[in-house]
């Protein structure tokens, strides 16, 4: 058996996985959530949706939760480093408590979703993507929450490399930068305390997107870039539609102000048709947990069958460098000291 065909890796016996959200607060992202829940569903997702909550979370939230077929899992609050003044979004600094999720060991695989992405078709085939990364969609730095970078002023983009060549003044040109509202990570206790202590000790005052900023330091060594398709935020649809299949795409990330389809004014008319996709399935009562039952399942072993070979299709060319390589060894997360102490 090659472990490194994607089709071969999803038919053999997965061990436990799980998606996880965060949600914190009496918010009306909450909607979001369920929302979220609810798409799983719809494409007939094989694995819990876990949610990490902080305990302000109301007791009627964390009811809707259950009544949706959720594991609700309460983690306390991380804090940003003192050092950290300067960031794009005030709400972005209790983001550092997804920080926990690394906790939950019951799990050996897990795919991060945030509480404002809707899954449109089935992605659980990421759960056999190697062991030993970490895999996320690549970002797009030409919003001008990237103001204050020399990415933004040169106009350089990762999106479009060859667009604007990168300064050989400037040195290096930049790591691979990820977008943090969904990647596929494995929990484990020694790398929770890498990222705890080395959150401590980090000393960059400006840190605008927080806890996406940090994760990309912290896994840089081993991120590898999956297709777009799995987590499209929308601000790429007219920064750099050449790189967009809306289509197919599986993942809608709902992150543009006035996206969200719980506070959509109406005034963004381009998005129209993605809110209503969004709209149609959290107002579905059939994709209630109460009321779901699952599909034939000679309707579902023929839809798994289409889908597989159609992710594989696309998964394909991002797995190329590791057939080439051999086995894809274990690669350790980078720790920041030799003994992390409990957090």
């Amino acid at each position: 058996m090659d472990p490194h065909d994607i089709t071969t890796a999803i038919a053999v016996s997965l061990p436990r996985c799980a998606y996880v959200t965060f949600h914190a607060g009496n918010v009306d992202n909450m909607k979001g959530v369920v929302g979220l829940a609810k798409s799983l569903r719809k494409v007939n997702s094989k694995f819990q949706l876990v949610v990490a909550i902080l305990p302000d979370v109301p007791e009627e939230h964390r009811k809707i939760l259950i009544d949706q077929g959720c594991v609700v899992r309460e983690i306390e609050r991380v804090y940003p480093p003192e050092n950290s003044t300067q960031f794009a979004m005030a709400y972005y600094a209790i983001k550092y408590s997804k920080l926990r999720i690394w906790e939950f060991v019951e799990y050996s695989k897990m795919i991060y979703l945030d509480g404002d992405i809707m899954v449109f078709e089935n992605i659980d085939l990421l759960f056999g993507l190697p062991d030993g990364y970490f895999y996320a969609v690549m970002d797009s730095f030409c919003e001008k929450t990237w103001s204050h970078t020399p990415q933004f002023k040169i106009g350089y983009c990762q999106q479009c490399p060859d667009k604007v060549k990168w300064p050989a003044e400037f040195g290096p040109k930049p790591a691979l930068y990820f977008n943090a509202g969904m990647f596929v990570y494995q929990p484990c206790i020694q790398t929770y305390h890498s990222l705890l202590n080395t959150l401590k000790i980090t000393l960059t005052p400006t840190i605008p997107f927080y806890e996406q900023d940090f994760l990309n330091m912290f896994f840089k060594d081993i991120y590898r870039s999956i297709p777009p398709i799995f987590n499209l935020v929308l601000t790429m649809l007219w920064r750099h539609p050449e790189n967009i299949d809306l289509e197919n795409a599986k993942v809608v990330h709902y992150c543009v102000a006035g996206s969200k389809p719980w506070r959509y004014t109406g005034e963004e008319q381009h998005m129209q048709m993605l809110i209503q996709k969004c709209s149609d399935i959290y107002n579905d009562e059939s994709l209630d947990y109460k009321n779901y039952s699952a599909v034939d399942a000679s309707e579902e072993a023929a839809g798994k069958e289409a889908g597989e070979d159609g992710d594989a299709a696309v998964l394909q060319p991002f797995l190329v460098a590791f057939s080439e390589a051999g086995e894809v060894p274990a690669i350790s997360a980078p720790s920041a000291i030799s003994a992390p102490s409990a957090a």
